[in-house]
């Protein structure tokens, strides 16, 4: 940051004051107060560090992957010494309290250990004599010039989830985070050039909607990734795919959660009032609708009334504050906007998140907990992504139903039950239709050691974000068919 309060960007190995003729306000969520000013960087600004990158990768393609990762180790114990500091930066602009700052950057740590695994995780595989005298091998190169551009809901931990398996693998990669949250990535690529990656293999590039166009449709930048909404999903997907760049998009969501008779009420609503009210429901695994089967719906119903009505709201610092703000000033009026559909449509407001203020954060966008009893299957309300801390309830008579209502939206993110019968969860597993299952839990995150497998209108693309698909999506594979007859060979 200058003496001016404006962020900078990181282009071959230096911090650079952009060019840009306009720039944004980075504010805090539960003070409305301006912290930084982000640059809106124009196309000039991504094509430099596009050809930075391109020159890098001669040098950084051929360097031994071992040695390429030995950068990442430095990182991963550079994040861990800042931990503290990087979490306080995500909660000042994103609003989740510390500690969910905190878990969200051991996530994206753990997504930096696993790609220190490429000299494993990028092998690749042979056969000899596949005819008398012939081998053949498959091998993994680099792409070249890579690029993400990345969401305001987790600052810290969405970067990681692809910018170590793209360095480990031999690319060059460029970090286009949301102009909502800079300022985390500014630490990032601070504690980068501690780490000693050579310039241009790692470069950030701050801006908008031209900033993300520039990346799109530049013939250098061979890869895409992208988490956000779904129409901006398939935005990004469509023109990167246009330019014949390979793309992995993830979108939005709408989670359901089945809660059956035999599930442990009392842990389950626990549970469940973390997976709702988490981040402010800020996330895309958060668990938006509840479908109660059977005897539990008074039960769970009431037990969540209570979770929701005592979820203590406030600035994410203070101690004792169990839930934050959402993002910004149009994201609260558009969730209060939604709660009120939601009642049009003939839901019951059980609990009613709108209209609170928090006391010494008056101008913050705070939505408290909301419960809607009774949404309306078929209405706009259940078919759309809140993306704030609002539980939505449905009833069924059976697990049948339940899981009919499960599959009938477009989005496939996540689904998960809470049940004591095995039978019961296998079915639901085998039948559920979404990437990401869980049985009782209410956050299918999966560890970094697994891709984060959306389907449908969640997800875009062919390979997920980290782990082996991660690996995959960052290399192109090479097939080597080769002879040595035995008489060339005595020629010397």
């Amino acid at each position: 940051m200058n003496t001016n309060g404006q962020l900078l960007n990181f282009i071959n190995g230096r911090w650079q004051t952009s060019s840009a003729s306009a720039y944004g306000d980075v504010l805090n969520p539960a003070t409305a107060q301006v912290q930084a000013h982000v640059p809106l960087s124009p196309g000039a600004e991504v094509d430099a560090a596009v050809q930075a990158a391109a020159k890098a990768f001669h040098g950084w393609r051929r360097t031994p992957v071992g040695d390429r990762i030995q950068p990442l180790f430095k990182l991963k114990n550079l994040l861990e010494e800042n931990l503290d500091d990087i979490a306080r930066t995500i909660t000042n602009e994103c609003g989740k309290i510390f500690a969910e700052s905190v878990g969200e950057m051991r996530r994206g740590i753990e997504n930096v250990e696993v790609a220190c695994g490429a000299p494993v995780l990028m092998q690749g595989y042979n056969n000899e004599d596949i005819a008398s005298g012939i081998d053949e091998h498959m091998i993994r190169q680099p792409l070249g010039v890579v690029a993400a551009i990345t969401p305001f809901n987790f600052p810290g931990m969405i970067p990681l989830w692809f910018l170590p398996y793209a360095v480990a693998t031999g690319n060059c990669f460029i970090l286009k985070p949301s102009e909502k949250v800079p300022m985390t990535s500014q630490m990032l690529f601070e504690l980068i050039e501690v780490a000693g990656f050579p310039a241009g293999v790692l470069q950030l590039v701050n801006g908008g909607k031209e900033t993300v166009d520039a990346l799109l449709d530049h013939p250098t930048v061979r890869a895409i990734s992208f988490v956000g909404s779904t129409p901006v999903a398939k935005y990004v997907y469509s023109r990167a795919t246009a330019n014949g760049k390979r793309a992995q998009c993830q979108g939005g969501a709408k989670n359901p959660v089945v809660v059956m008779p035999d599930a442990d009420m009392e842990t389950t609503t626990r549970i469940m009032g973390d997976s709702a009210f988490g981040c402010a429901g800020q996330r895309c695994l958060a668990a938006s609708v509840a479908i109660t089967v059977g005897e539990a719906k008074h039960p769970f119903t009431e037990a969540m009334a209570d979770v929701a009505a005592s979820r203590k709201v406030g600035y994410g610092l203070d101690e004792g504050v169990q839930m934050g703000p959402v993002i910004t000033a149009e994201s609260q009026a558009r969730v209060e906007r939604l709660i009120e559909q939601g009642a049009r449509e003939g839901a019951n407001v059980l609990v009613d998140g709108r209209n609170h203020k928090v006391g010494g954060y008056e101008d913050g966008y705070f939505v408290f907990p909301t419960l809607l009893d009774g949404v309306n299957p078929g209405g706009e309300l259940a078919k759309t992504e809140i993306f704030g801390p609002v539980l939505s309830l449905m009833h069924a008579n059976t697990v049948e139903e339940a899981i009919a209502l499960v599959n009938n939206r477009a989005y496939g993110n996540m689904a998960c039950i809470f049940t004591g019968s095995g039978a019961v969860a296998r079915k639901f597993r085998y039948e559920a239709d979404a990437g990401n299952i869980g049985i009782n839990i209410g956050v299918a995150a999966p560890m970094a050691y697994f891709p984060f497998s959306g389907w449908n209108e969640s997800f875009f693309g062919d390979l997920h974000a980290q782990s082996h698909h991660g690996v995959e999506f960052y290399t192109q594979t090479k097939v080597v068919v080769e002879r040595w007859p035995q008489e060339w060979s005595r020629q010397f």
